[in-house]
């Protein structure tokens, strides 16, 4: 599946309160906050597991990423932006920094 394509998909299932709107964006965007899921299955990899992987444990990690990726989606539409336009824009930004030596440091406009 093509991001465009995945993005255009997840319109089907954005139902949420002020869509198209600055309210849609805010909704969309404080759905990113499923990172905080997604670390908390990994610290409890860490936690319960030893750090062993189970299959059970990637699953319910990769179901977590899904739900992140469904709100990057909404987020993207939000602001007009397609995410093959993000996901080439962030590759640029990185080769540009690999490139003048400044993967490494902080800032953002390194």
């Amino acid at each position: 599946m093509e991001l465009n394509e995945y993005q255009i998909l997840t319109q089907e299932t954005a139902i949420y309160p002020g869509k198209g709107t600055v309210m849609g964006l805010v909704y969309a965007g404080l759905g990113l906050g499923e990172a905080g899921e997604v670390q908390g299955k990994i610290k409890k990899v860490l936690r319960d597991d030893g750090g062993e992987i189970t299959a059970e444990k990637r699953e319910a990690i990769a179901k977590e990423l899904g739900d992140m990726l469904w709100y990057v989606g909404a987020t993207a539409t939000e602001i007009g932006v397609s995410l093959d336009d993000i996901a080439q824009g962030n590759l640029d930004k990185l080769a540009s920094r690999k490139e003048r030596g400044t993967l490494q440091g902080s800032g953002d406009e390194r």
